[in-house]
């Protein structure tokens, strides 16, 4: 509030005023299409429609660089400001990022032509670096560099999937989607590593702080940018003990910051659980991949849907149930239905990962219709907020 001139902050139409307004809100709809679409074009309904890669390609690829970066950007370029006490993006320069954003959606749902998909699909992340990287260096704010780097790093994963698409390269396109969702998964760990022990704290109004363990939030950091760079060569699609050792000592690492961090009282907390219960996924997602490359007989696309859905997904409806309060100026109690919409969440990977062993098109069809109606009913609850100014009448 002390960084941008008032009078012409207050002049922008509310949606525009901070990132995080179009970016939740484009986001959560596009979560909330992705998925009926993948099931209807596995029910075979869609006739000869393909997007650019087919409609798998298609499914993992948005729920990555789409659904996922839009978050990313929306909590990153809003976080930026309060870090640094530059202005954060907004206004006219915002919109162009996030009709960059929506032009790259339509050309993979369209299957542009390559070049033309290629250049729009690239142009956001790299801004985004670029944003967050010129704003970090005006106060050599060395803390948070890392992040530019793992955005950089998810520009060439995304680079890695779509020159799959030219020669047909259906690995490349796997490689590039899996080394992207490692690389959010370090970011996860970067992120969460700060903002879950200070929210629990906050949250709970104790007044000790969890101590943090550098060493700690490095091995997560490092540990999972060396499990991207194995996917991105291909020496992790096939089992390896070593990277199975790997898994298994970030698996550790992330419980370990489980138990750090836990406090009882966070369970009567829906704001609170539902960030745990997110990096609990993620400590899973880990020790699953460990067992299949120590050769355990699990299909690894099972440990995948814990990521995607229950820790990646799962964290990012906590957070933008939070932040979407905290930053539109009121109180931080979600509003009726959230609640229900990260148990619905859960319960979809609970289904995708579990209840699938036994009921493989039933678990299906449940865990789309839970991801569907948690993210339906986030946008019911927080549309009007975003699409608003702030209830204080304050800037952002």
């Amino acid at each position: 509030m002390q960084v941008v001139d008032r009078h012409a902050a207050l002049a922008i139409v509310p949606l525009l005023r901070l990132a995080f307004r179009p970016f939740f809100l484009a986001g959560s709809v596009l979560a909330l299409l992705v998925v009926p679409l993948w099931l209807a074009a596995l029910h075979g309904t869609l006739g000869d429609w393909q997007p650019a890669g087919g409609w798998l390609g298609w499914h993992r690829h948005e729920l990555l660089f789409g659904f996922g970066l839009a978050i990313i950007a929306g909590f990153l370029l809003t976080a930026v400001q309060t870090w640094t006490g530059q202005p954060g993006l907004c206004g006219k320069p915002l919109a162009a990022l996030a009709l960059v954003w929506l032009a790259a959606r339509l050309a993979w749902l369209g299957n542009a032509p390559w070049p033309l998909l290629a250049v729009l699909e690239l142009a956001f992340p790299l801004a985004l670096a670029g944003v967050m990287g010129a704003t970090l260096w005006k106060v050599r704010q060395r803390r948070n560099y890392p992040i530019v780097l793992v955005l950089l790093l998810l520009a060439a994963a995304d680079g890695l999937a779509l020159a799959g698409l030219l020669p047909g390269h259906e690995g490349w396109q796997r490689q590039g989607v899996l080394s992207g969702l490692w690389l959010v998964a370090a970011m996860m760990g970067l992120i969460g590593g700060r903002v879950i022990p200070f929210f629990t704290q906050r949250g709970l109004g104790r007044t000790a702080p969890v101590v943090p363990w550098p060493w700690l939030d490095r091995l997560v950091l490092v540990g999972s940018a060396l499990v991207a760079l194995a996917y991105a060569s291909g020496l992790a699609l096939a089992a390896d003990t070593g990277i199975g050792a790997l898994f298994l000592l970030l698996a550790g690492a992330h419980l370990l910051r489980m138990w750090l961090w836990h406090d009882r009282g966070l369970w009567r907390v829906p704001l609170l659980w539902s960030l745990h219960l997110a990096y609990g996924w993620l400590a899973l997602a880990c020790l699953g991949m460990a067992l299949w490359h120590f050769g355990v007989p699990l299909n690894p696309s099972l440990a995948v849907h814990g990521l995607t859905i229950g820790a990646m997904a799962g964290l990012i409806l906590a957070m933008l149930a939070r932040v979407s309060l905290g930053h539109t100026g009121r109180p931080l109690q979600p509003p009726a239905g959230i609640s229900l919409a990260f148990v619905l969440l859960n319960l979809a990977c609970l289904s995708r990962v579990l209840l699938v062993l036994w009921w493989p098109v039933a678990a299906l069809w449940l865990a789309g219709l839970c991801w569907t109606l948690a993210f339906a009913l986030y946008a019911w609850r927080y549309a009007p907020m975003l699409l608003r100014a702030r209830v204080d009448g304050h800037p952002g």
